[in-house]
């Protein structure tokens, strides 16, 4: 049954107060599976097209960032969206679509904690126009926290991984692909703590 067909029969049912409740999920459910059929199809879409041009996600030359050893700090990684597309966020609003994931290898002893992901923008386009969804375009920033333990030599660590984006554009959206990411902490010791000892009571006699 095609859902114009389901949306009279459940107009009808809903006339004649019977299964109303079951014909609005039943609804729901086809306008969901229709978007996500828009979607699947775009994807096909975008591979089978020859010359169309290939979108790319690029990082930014990433700073030195100095962490003392045995705390945590932040590391800003920052990324560019080739003009005219689109990503995927971190938490995009179908199933069908990849999220943006940034997967890290640490070096010995140093620890990745969470990677802070920004919040996408949502936005909707001819290949599903009546679904919001969740990106990143232009310019994004990802935030990992690392921290070295307390017994790491201090010096310059370099981190290796990739960012798995799907990127997309106003008429579809293409393979999922794996940019390689790699930057560099420099651990310092921290400051000694300088042990003061307590005042003596003037009342004191020696």
């Amino acid at each position: 049954m095609s859902l114009f067909e389901q949306q009279l029969s459940c107009a009808v049912a809903i006339r004649t107060s019977s299964s109303s409740h079951l014909c609005n999920r039943a609804m729901r459910y086809a306008q969901k599976l229709a978007i996500q059929l828009s979607l699947l199809t775009s994807l096909a879409i975008a591979q089978d097209i020859p010359g169309r041009r290939i979108p790319s996600v690029n990082m930014l030359s990433a700073p030195l960032i100095t962490v003392t050893r045995g705390k945590a700090g932040t590391v800003d990684l920052h990324f560019r969206v080739d003009r005219g597309f689109h990503i995927n966020s971190n938490t995009p609003k179908s199933e069908f679509l990849i999220p943006t994931v940034l997967k890290l290898t640490a070096p010995t002893d140093i620890v990745v904690g969470k990677v802070i992901y920004p919040p996408g923008e949502e936005m909707s386009f001819p290949f599903a126009p009546s679904e919001k969804l969740s990106v990143y375009s232009e310019a994004f920033t990802l935030g990992v926290v690392v921290r070295p333990l307390a017994s790491v030599v201090p010096g310059k660590y370099a981190f290796h991984g990739q960012l798995k984006y799907q990127a997309c554009d106003k008429a579809a959206c293409y393979p999922p692909k794996q940019l390689p990411v790699d930057f560099q902490v420099k651990v310092v010791k921290g400051q000694a703590v300088q042990k003061r000892n307590p005042g003596q009571s003037p009342h004191v006699h020696r």
